[in-house]
């Protein structure tokens, strides 16, 4: 909330004090005339009808009624609410039936100068995280350190293959390739996993590797690969465009490890450039019915979520399918939806939603600045939390 303890020139002394008597709802039994006369900060945790007993005595026993005081709501949440004012008037401010931490003395006065946990771009704005549990926590800590409330929703599981057959098969060929293309990080742990059961990784040598985006990247050089390419568009087409400008695709042979429902555009293509293809289902996604966290779908229809975040086509269709298609259709209508990149985007586009945000780069980091960018365009009130 920006309001310290203590600080040079704000008094000698911190009283923490409680906000009832035993269980009772009345304000404690205290020497008031003491606690007004020690100034300082004094700090409690109370109701509406306590706050209004504590600052009428500090009041009426000497403490300067414009002295300032600040009410701290749901502290260090991001859904933390602050409310500032004078001694005499913040009880006044106060909120029915929520409890609230009161400091009095000059440290809260200092509120506008020192504060920063409620000025952070997305604090305050409640957004679903639907990625798979295992792959979610880059996307939860890039919004949470902005300051958002994160709702874990995962609709997909990523498992392995029923029949690990053609897999294994083609980790037996794969230091045959010119190029191996890896289109996502789920695909790198898949194939090497299996690979690396089977052969030793110094059989790649002579094998070049595409990995789609920085973070499919990352997962290849976590198993000591060197990236030989990154396409500068990180979806299918921007691969299969370079390879095959200039005749680079003819005659060279790739396999390509991919999901089980993922597109074939990039083999398609690679094959009109005249290139011999390979392409195994290397892992499956499967909707997560395990639906252990909040009401997703009363939070929608309460109207309290700020925005749904969408990484994959099938984060997209095992979302509606969760909720049902009508519903999800018609709840998404009034919320932002962000969509990782155009395939993600056309996904819900076909089911009747409109993708509110698509970044420029298709990657986590940039979902995450198109959601700053967002809301920041659109700083209107904040959602009631509930």
């Amino acid at each position: 909330a920006g309001v310290p303890l203590t600080y040079p020139g704000a008094g000698d002394t911190v009283v923490l004090i409680r906000g009832n008597e035993a269980e009772t709802d009345a304000p404690a039994h205290l020497d008031w005339e003491r606690l007004a006369g020690l100034g300082g900060t004094l700090v409690c945790h109370a109701g509406a009808r306590q706050i209004a007993g504590i600052t009428r005595a500090l009041v009426a026993h000497g403490r300067p009624p414009d002295e300032s005081a600040v009410l701290v709501y749901r502290a260090t949440t991001p859904a933390q609410h602050t409310i500032d004012g004078t001694l005499a008037h913040i009880a006044g401010l106060a909120i029915a039936d929520t409890p609230a931490l009161l400091v009095v003395g000059r440290v809260a006065g200092l509120r506008e100068h020192l504060r920063w946990f409620d000025t952070r771009p997305l604090f305050g704005r409640r957004i679903v995280v639907t990625r798979a549990r295992e792959q979610a926590a880059d996307l939860i800590d890039r919004l949470e350190a902005l300051g958002a409330e994160t709702v874990a929703m995962p609709t997909i599981r990523v498992v392995d293959v029923e029949d690990p057959g053609p897999l294994d098969g083609a980790c037996d060929v794969a230091g045959g390739f010119d190029w191996m293309v890896f289109t996502s990080a789920n695909g790198v742990e898949h194939f090497m996993r299996r690979y690396l059961a089977r052969h030793d990784i110094r059989h790649l040598h002579g094998v070049r590797i595409c990995a789609i985006g920085p973070s499919t990247a990352a997962a290849v050089e976590r198993y000591g690969i060197r990236v030989d390419f990154i396409p500068p568009e990180f979806r299918g087409e921007g691969v299969a465009e370079v390879f095959s400008a200039g005749g680079g695709a003819a005659g060279k042979r790739f396999l390509l490890p991919r999901a089980e429902a993922a597109r074939e555009l990039l083999g398609e293509e690679l094959r009109k450039a005249g290139a011999e293809v390979l392409e195994v289902v290397a892992y499956r996604t499967v909707p997560d019915t395990a639906q252990e966290g909040p009401d997703v779908y009363r939070m929608l229809l309460d109207r309290t979520i700020d925005a749904v975040t969408f990484t994959s086509a099938s984060t997209v269709r095992n979302f509606v399918g969760l909720l049902g298609e009508e519903q999800a259709v018609d709840l998404l209508r009034l919320t932002v939806v962000a969509a990782i990149g155009p395939v993600t985007a056309q996904a819900a586009q076909e089911l009747g939603i409109a993708a509110t945000i698509v970044p420029e780069h298709y990657t986590i980091p940039a979902l995450v600045d198109a959601l700053v960018m967002h809301f920041q365009a659109h700083a209107g009130r904040l959602r009631e939390r509930r």
